[in-house]
């Protein structure tokens, strides 16, 4: 009997950023369709948490922490899921920063380098040290997640938008650049979703309501419903797409 097209038993999987919210409901649910998972973000007691709860649900987990934005912390953890398991077949570049909410005309500098330091380089960065090595292999796929505020305007997340915009687009330079070799480059757009990161977005009740009467679905997001796209576009399900945005938001942007 042939093997679903979602299973990924055999796979080594790294996800950034995959303590809480959008990350962690990926890194489970690789998990669940039989990868082997590295969960990572920045603190050592959140990383270990995770994992814990992960391999009580009969998970296959490991744990390290890295900040994204030091290239060498990043470095080390590919160097770790490598020297644990031999390679990494899915890389996704979740971790995310937001320090700033307000109009661009009083974002600070430190605050925007933040942004794309830690949203766009550091995605450049992972995709460098794991994509050619898929490449040698014969194949990978390469997952950032970006945001529907890449794609509409927003005036009070405008820079982490514009992040986003560059991490789209970065997807498709990369995707062209290594389909040749059988590595695939897509990225999630989710809209507001229900996490600690957006916390000041749907905590905000006129924000909320507003948002939720605007969305054709007439709710915002959880993260469990963006695991099951990483999933997907790690999957041979997906074996023919790549440079790809897949937009996750309830409808908003068809609007």
């Amino acid at each position: 009997m042939s093997k679903s097209l979602f299973d990924l038993e055999g796979k080594v999987a790294l996800v950034t950023g995959s303590t809480r919210g959008i990350g962690k409901s990926i890194a489970e649910e690789l998990a669940r369709a039989g990868a082997k998972v590295v969960v990572s973000s920045r603190k050592a007691e959140a990383c270990e948490a995770v994992r814990r709860e992960l391999e009580a649900k009969g998970l296959t987990v490991l744990a390290k922490p890295c900040n994204v934005s030091r290239k060498e912390e990043l470095e080390a953890l590919v160097q770790f899921t490598e020297k644990a398991w031999g390679r990494v077949d899915i890389a996704v570049a979740n971790a995310a920063v937001n320090p700033y909410y307000g109009p661009l005309a009083q974002i600070p500098d430190e605050a925007f380098d933040k942004v794309f330091l830690n949203n766009v380089k550091s995605v450049l960065w992972l995709a460098n040290l794991t994509i050619p090595a898929m490449a040698e292999r014969g194949g990978g796929s390469f997952i950032s997640v970006g945001s529907i505020g890449g794609i509409i305007a927003n005036t009070v997340i405008g820079a982490y938008g514009m992040s986003k915009a560059a991490d789209h687009h970065l997807v498709r330079n990369l995707a062209a650049e290594w389909g040749p070799k059988g590595v695939r480059v897509n990225a999630i757009a989710p809209g507001l979703i229900k996490t600690d990161f957006a916390r000041a977005l749907w905590e905000d009740e006129a924000r909320r309501r507003d948002r939720e009467a605007n969305t054709p679905l007439r709710r915002i997001g959880e993260p469990r419903d963006i695991g099951g796209i990483a999933v997907f576009l790690a999957s041979d399900a997906a074996a023919f797409i790549t440079g790809q945005t897949i937009v996750a938001d309830g409808g908003v942007t068809i609007l």
